[in-house]
Order: C-alpha cells, then structure tokens, then sequence
C-alpha cells in the first residue's frame, strides 16, 4: 500500500511538475508576444516621429532653392531663363518662350516663402526680362508667361509697376479669342501642323488666370467673358465620358465646328497624357476659385476622382496613363507637382468631405516623394533646377527624363499651398 501511495504520489508530483512547465513556458511566450507587440508600437511611433514634418520638408526644399536659383541666374545672361537641361547642360531660352515666366515665379515663390532679400532681387532682375512679352501676342501662353512673372511680382509685392504691364497682357490674350469657335486660339498655323484649322489644347485652361486677374484689378468685363466663355467651351468638347481629356481639339475657325480630336504629346488620340490631366484639374480648380461658378467646382472634383483612381502608389504618373510600359513606363514629376498644387487647392473647396481628405493625402504623399532623393536634386547638380525626371514630350523624343523649369514651379507652389502662404 505505501508503494501505491508513493507512486500515486509522485505521479501527482510529476505532473504538476509538468503543468508549471507548461504554465512557465506559456507566461514566457505572452511575455514575449506582448515585449514584440510593445516593440512593434515602438518602431511604428518612432517612424511617424521621425518622419519629418511638413514644415521641416518645406524647409528643406526651400534652402534647396535659394542656393540651386542663386547659382542658376550666374549661368543666365541678360535675356536668358532657363528651360532645361540637355546632357546635363543647361538649356536656356529667351523670354519668348512658353515656359520663360516659370523661373522668376518660382525665385518670386522662394521670396515668399523664405523673406530672402537676395532672391527678390534675382526674381525682380528676371522678371523684367519678359517685359517685352506684356506688350506683344506671340502665342496664347502669354497667361503662363505673364502670370507667373509679372503677376506673382504684383500679388507679393503690391509694387504698381507690375500693374499696367500685367493688364496690358490680358487685353493681349484676348486677341486671339474667336467668338464664333467661342476660344482662344492655341497654336499659330505652322508647316508643322498644316492639317490644323484652329487647335486649341488643354493647357491653355491655365492662361485663363491671367484674364480673371487682370479683371479684378481693372474691372473690363470683356476679359471675364473669355475667360468663362473658353472654360466652357473646352468643357463641352474636350472631354471623354471618364473626364480624361484630349490633348487637341480642332475647330474649324468659320462655324466653331469641331473638326478632330487628338493627344499630340499623349500615348495615342484616345490616352489620358498626364500632364494634359494636370492641366485640366488645375484650370477648372482655378476656374472656380476666381469665380465661384459651381460647374467650374464639379468639373475639377470630377477630373480629381479619376486621377485618384489611376495614379500609382506613390503618386507620381507616368508620362501618360495608358502607356503600354507601365509600371515600368518613364515617370513625369511635373505632372506631379501640378497635381498636387491643384488637389490642395481643391481640397478646400469640395463640400464632399470624403474627397477633400483623399485629395490631401494624395497630395502629401506627392510632396514628400518629390523631396525624396529619388526627385530633389542635390544642392550644385541638376543644372541647378530643383526637380529631377519630368517629361516633357515623349512622342517627339524631347525632354524625356530631365528637369523642367515648370515641374519647380508647381513643387513650390504646392508647398506654399500645404503651408497656407497662398
């Protein structure tokens, strides 16, 4: 009997033994789990911590710009801006080219932001360049030319030299508007282009500020009724049922018909090339900013739900949207920074709230890939622009993957925006 009682003894023993084994072994794992998880909250906070804000970013990129404009305007001669670069060497341009108002905005921006007496001397010294431009019509993007320069001079400054040649602009502008077609006309007839009548192309939805602008400060009614009667004309035809947009529409200049529809820079007629999106989502945001006509609104927030639905994770699109390369397809960081310029400014305007926190988010993510390594340059490279990988047009083979003086401009727009400087 003592031998039963002692193995039934120790059979209890043994096996309570085993229970606090067990027991032991499993306090350990939760130990454990919990010490993962604790550590697993810890990385996580300690990343959103040191993910830089986006002032510290603002900062960063605006010290970028004073130093890479500052050693830009050493390269420029008295008539010159800078428009890209080719094999790494700059390409400049006179100030009749479309894009020569894009460097003294962006140096007007940088004041802005920054308060660098050195830079409002640079920005007032290259403004003055396109002087010329606020007293003769070459083309229709006189607005891009104009506005950017001679109007942010005006905006920042208050200086009433800046007034008269803006204004003087405008009334330019409107010499190319055709009552009959109800447009401004884009490009001037060319042995390039025979086959065209009368094109009119989706960026020129951006040359319509300078006409709002110019009516604000001087009150002619004429300049609105063209701004309003050519957004929606282009809103009437120049988009698909998905509110991507042509590139092209031609008229004929007699009967306002249209005659074609095409994507000159685009994939093919029926892609969505992104910068022309950009342009689209912006000039309507624009649009309605400067005159609070609710088709103007519905119309941006339409464009920005497509563009939602197709840009890549980090939100930066390809050149076009439906090029056959994509993932792989070249990317175009000044479709970007439009995008982004245009989504904050829409952000505050939608009543649609969903929409407005989707549009923030994309255009944060947008800001803060731009000002990745990937796309800001390093303070003396790049031809000292700021932006890397911009396209400017594929089909041609020109400007593909180099900076864009533009793609700047839109960057630091974006960021005075997500500041609330603008």
């Amino acid at each position: 009997m003592s031998k039963i009682l002692h193995f039934c003894q120790g059979g209890r023993d043994s096996g309570r033994n085993a229970y606090l084994g067990v027991s032991e072994k499993l306090k350990q794992i939760t130990i454990n789990m919990k010490k993962s998880l604790f550590l697993f909250v810890l990385a996580a906070m300690t990343m959103v911590s040191c993910q830089e804000s986006m002032k510290q970013l603002s900062d960063r990129v605006f010290e970028v710009a004073e130093y890479q404009f500052a050693e830009m305007d050493k390269t420029l001669t008295e008539t010159t801006v800078p428009k890209s670069t080719r094999f790494g060497v700059l390409v400049p341009s006179e100030s009749k080219s479309w894009t020569s108002g894009f460097y003294p905005g962006s140096l007007w921006y940088t004041y802005l932001y920054t308060g660098n007496e050195e830079i409002k001397a640079l920005a007032e010294k290259n403004t003055e360049k396109l002087y010329i431009e606020t007293q003769v019509v070459r083309n229709h993007d006189i607005g891009f030319m104009v506005n950017c320069s001679y109007g942010n001079a005006f905006r920042i400054t208050g200086d009433e030299k800046y007034r008269e040649p803006f204004i003087n602009a405008a009334h330019l502008l409107t010499t190319r508007f055709n009552p009959t077609v109800g447009l401004t006309l884009s490009w001037n007839q060319s042995k390039k282009r025979p086959h065209w009548h009368y094109p009119v192309i989706i960026d020129n939805m951006m040359n319509l500020e300078l006409l709002t602008q110019a009516h604000k400060l001087c009150g002619v009614d004429s300049l609105l009724t063209v701004a309003h009667t050519h957004a929606k004309t282009t809103m009437k035809n120049h988009f698909r049922p998905d509110f991507t947009t042509w590139h092209v529409v031609d008229y004929e200049p007699e009967t306002g018909e249209v005659r074609m529809k095409v994507t000159h820079q685009g994939y093919s007629d029926d892609s969505a090339w992104a910068r022309g999106q950009a342009w689209a989502v912006y000039g309507y945001t624009m649009m309605y900013r400067e005159t609070d006509e609710a088709e103007y609104l519905s119309q941006a927030e339409n464009i920005a739900r497509m563009l939602l639905d197709r840009l890549p994770e980090d939100g930066i699109p390809y050149w076009d949207f439906d090029s056959p390369d994509a993932p792989d397809s070249q990317r175009d960081a000044s479709a970007g920074a439009i995008m982004a310029s245009s989504f904050i400014e829409l952000a505050g305007f939608t009543q649609d709230s969903a929409l407005s926190k989707n549009l923030m988010k994309m255009a944060e993510k947008q800001i803060r890939t731009l000002a990745s390594p990937e796309y800001l340059a390093e303070k003396g490279r790049n031809g000292h622009f700021l932006l890397k990988h911009s396209v400017g047009s594929y089909p041609s083979n020109t400007e593909v993957n180099v900076p864009l003086t533009y793609a700047d401009y839109y960057f630091l727009e974006a960021l005075l925006r997500i500041n609330g400087k603008l």
